[in-house]
């Protein structure tokens, strides 16, 4: 079997909340002294996600209209089986991926857009802002705005506003407004570009012009793709997903592997396995693959910290390697984040996830290979968690271990191309 699909009626109707099941107590949000950064949520989120935000009942029931527009989009999405790549590692082990790449956006941001964008609306304000790295978050937000009714306003990192032009288009299509970050049409972008004219952005700095822009218009909220609690539970839906699909086969899993930037993909697959850990019904390893480039939860503090570079978001106790820091100008710009999820960092500092870093020729070597025996081509981000699938595949081959390994291919590289012809030129640095 090549392929495992759910009907329709799979497609799940409640979110999972590890917040419910973590293995210690969460670190509550915090503010300076001076500051009023939680005064200010209520004005940059809706009430919906900010109930989310901050409950620990295990499981949130998703409104029907939400649930609706997912099977709109196609959920449930399948789970792959990559016999091509399992024949050419001449591994024992057996390497599922979840295509979450099949969206209409490509990426599996949709998940948490469409619910974002449903309480934005039950709120009753005209639009959302928010940031974006390589696009994947900011297309999947310009898509659900529309299909809600919503305008958008995308504050997209510059160096990947510049390698990645046609992501700026999509959004266009969807009639987003797309704007280069370090920007001049807010008071924190003027001030970046005042000190550093040629800055290639952050999503640090992106998340603070975005946030701006909210909390100056009563008919705007802000909308954050990764990090937050709301998002994770909003990816769930894959975790949950991947349940039914190896339970068909009369499988589970022996190694999870996800990308990590801000968390959400990572969390979303793997979180519904988590609790199963946590109670002691399953054994798993939950590995989190990051760029060497930007190396959060392997070289990071756990402290508390702002999520942005501003600092108008509340102090966030986090892996992360400071709100200041410029991450290197890689082909992974969602990946290109100073801090993680506050519940992934909670777990990898119990341990319960690892991390691990890989180098960016790595992962374009990986994702050629990838591409040649299973067809698909993989994000950039996603090849991060390719690659350590394969590392874990090979050492199966080794061992004689027969691991069922599964990656979440979180999305497609068919608007990085502009990377995979640097890596075919051999112009691409790690």
């Amino acid at each position: 079997m090549y392929k495992i699909t759910l009907s329709e009626k799979d497609t799940p109707k409640k979110w999972y909340n590890i917040a419910a099941d973590l293995p210690v107590e969460p670190p509550e949000y915090s503010q300076t002294e001076d500051g009023k950064q939680l005064e200010n949520l209520p004005k940059i989120f809706s009430k919906g996600v900010l109930g989310q935000e901050l409950s620990t009942e295990r499981w949130i029931e998703i409104p029907k209209e939400v649930r609706e527009v997912y099977m709109k989009i196609g959920r449930p999405s399948p789970l792959f089986r990559a016999k091509g790549l399992e024949e050419h590692l001449d591994t024992p082990a057996k390497i599922f991926y979840k295509r979450e790449d099949m969206s209409p956006t490509g990426s599996h941001k949709l998940n948490t857009a469409i619910a974002q964008a449903y309480y934005a609306k039950q709120d009753g304000v005209e639009r959302l802002t928010t940031e974006t790295g390589a696009g994947q978050w900011g297309t999947a937000l310009s898509l659900a705005c529309k299909l809600m009714g919503l305008d958008c306003l995308v504050y997209m990192v510059k160096v990947s506003f510049q390698q990645k032009p046609y992501r700026k288009t999509v959004m266009q299509i969807y009639d987003g407004e797309v704007i280069p970050s370090p920007s001049n049409t807010t008071e924190y972008g003027k001030k970046v570009l005042a000190e550093k004219p040629d800055h290639p952005g952050s999503l640090g700095i992106a998340i603070s012009e975005a946030i701006e822009v909210a909390l100056n218009d009563e008919k705007a909220y802000y909308s954050l793709g990764s990090v937050l609690n709301h998002v994770m539970l909003h990816q769930t839906i894959i975790g949950q997903e991947i349940k039914m699909q190896l339970d068909k086969i009369d499988a589970t899993p022996d190694v999870m592997i996800g990308c990590v930037g801000g968390g959400s993909n990572l969390a979303g697959s793997t979180f519904p396995f988590i609790k199963d850990k946590l109670s002691g019904d399953l054994d798993c390893q939950f590995i989190a693959a990051e760029p060497a480039s930007c190396p959060t939860i392997t070289q990071g503090e756990y402290k508390y910290d702002f999520g942005d570079t501003c600092g108008l978001t509340p102090l966030i106790k986090m892996y992360t390697l400071g709100h200041d820091y410029i991450p290197p100008s890689v082909h992974a710009g969602g990946l290109r984040y100073h801090g993680m999820a506050p519940h992934v960092a909670l777990l990898a500092h119990e341990k319960v996830i690892e991390a691990r870093t890989v180098h960016q020729t790595d992962v374009f070597e990986s994702n050629k290979i990838f591409a040649q025996l299973e067809g698909v081509i993989p994000a950039p981000e996603t090849g991060h968690a390719v690659k350590i699938g394969i590392d874990e595949a090979i050492k199966c081959r080794k061992t004689g271990e027969e691991k069922n390994i599964v990656i979440n291919f979180s999305g497609h590289g068919l608007l990085d191309l502009q990377g995979y012809d640097d890596f075919l030129e051999g112009k691409l640095e790690d």
